[in-house]
């Protein structure tokens, strides 16, 4: 068989499988986002979840969803850029640097229920912080760190060689020429691995559910006393996420409308993790295009 004819019989393989791939997602995804849109509404989103009644909504876990984000990257962005400016620019080769790099490879591939035990051991029993936002927070940024480490690593190496020695023979200081020449350059990749990372927040269940509780206290949201135990930007209070009260409403759901709320959770959740991969493409290209004056 002549070369050409293998070719164009491999290229038809290959494109038929990724057609596939891709039919089969676009048909989950609209299988999960129809089924549940019609039953989102303001109030659906606003409203606080009901247990025996009818017409509960999701409201304080959306919410708990958002703020955990936020405690999650507050922790993680600094540990992974620090960590991944070290491995490109600092560390030496030799045992330890292929140690911390086989460390980090090694906590990308943990299923997120050990990270979760982990969490479970360690924050909420041995550091006392109990089920609170911040023991799940603390939990995430185990599982996201190997990602926001390798990603910084590989933005600052994707950096053009010549940049960095241009800025070290004007006489410009090493970590001069890392936050001004080099981070700026690697904004893009950075910016875009951060905002997957944060979509990962969105969907993870099975750490929280050992760290963040299950269940949420009833917040007032007229008092913003992050001391008050009441108040939801309280970080140490228990906190159900939405990922956590879908699976919460599917296995012991009792109210009598539990198949629809669950299905118009999953909508919000779906649609919240698609945003946030759609945001990381667009702030991505337009950062990229701001530093380097591309059109």
């Amino acid at each position: 068989m002549k070369p050409r004819t293998v070719d164009k019989i491999a290229t038809g393989i290959i494109m038929a499988v990724a057609g596939f791939i891709i039919l089969l997602l676009a048909g989950f995804l609209s299988y999960i986002i129809i089924r549940g849109f019609g039953h989102i509404s303001f109030d659906f989103l606003t409203s606080p979840p009901q247990t025996f009644r009818e017409g509960g909504g999701i409201g304080p876990q959306l919410f708990n969803s958002l703020f955990l984000l936020v405690l999650t990257m507050i922790i993680t962005i600094p540990l992974g850029l620090g960590a991944g400016i070290y491995m490109s620019e600092y560390a030496k080769p030799g045992r330890l640097t292929d140690f911390i790099r086989l460390t980090v490879e090694v906590l990308s591939s943990f299923p997120s229920i050990v990270v979760g035990l982990f969490g479970l051991l360690v924050f909420v029993n041995v550091f006392e912080f109990g089920f609170s936002l911040f023991s799940g927070a603390l939990a995430l940024t185990v599982f996201n760190l190997p990602l926001m480490v390798r990603i910084t690593e590989q933005g600052l190496r994707s950096v053009p060689r010549e940049q960095k020695e241009a800025s070290l023979a004007l006489g410009i200081s090493k970590w001069k020429t890392i936050t001004s020449v080099m981070l700026p350059m690697a904004v893009p990749v950075i910016l875009t691995g951060t905002i997957l990372a944060s979509g990962r927040v969105f969907g993870e269940a099975a750490a929280l559910l050992f760290t963040a509780g299950m269940s949420s206290p009833r917040l007032d949201f007229t008092n913003w006393n992050p001391l008050d135990p009441t108040s939801p930007l309280n970080p140490f209070r228990p906190a159900e996420t939405l990922a956590v009260h879908i699976w919460k409403i599917n296995s012991e759901g009792v109210a009598p409308d539990a198949r629809e709320i669950a299905a118009g959770a999953s909508a919000v959740l779906v649609m919240t993790v698609l945003s946030f991969n759609l945001i990381a493409r667009w702030l991505g290209r337009m950062v990229y295009r701001k530093f380097t004056s591309s059109r």
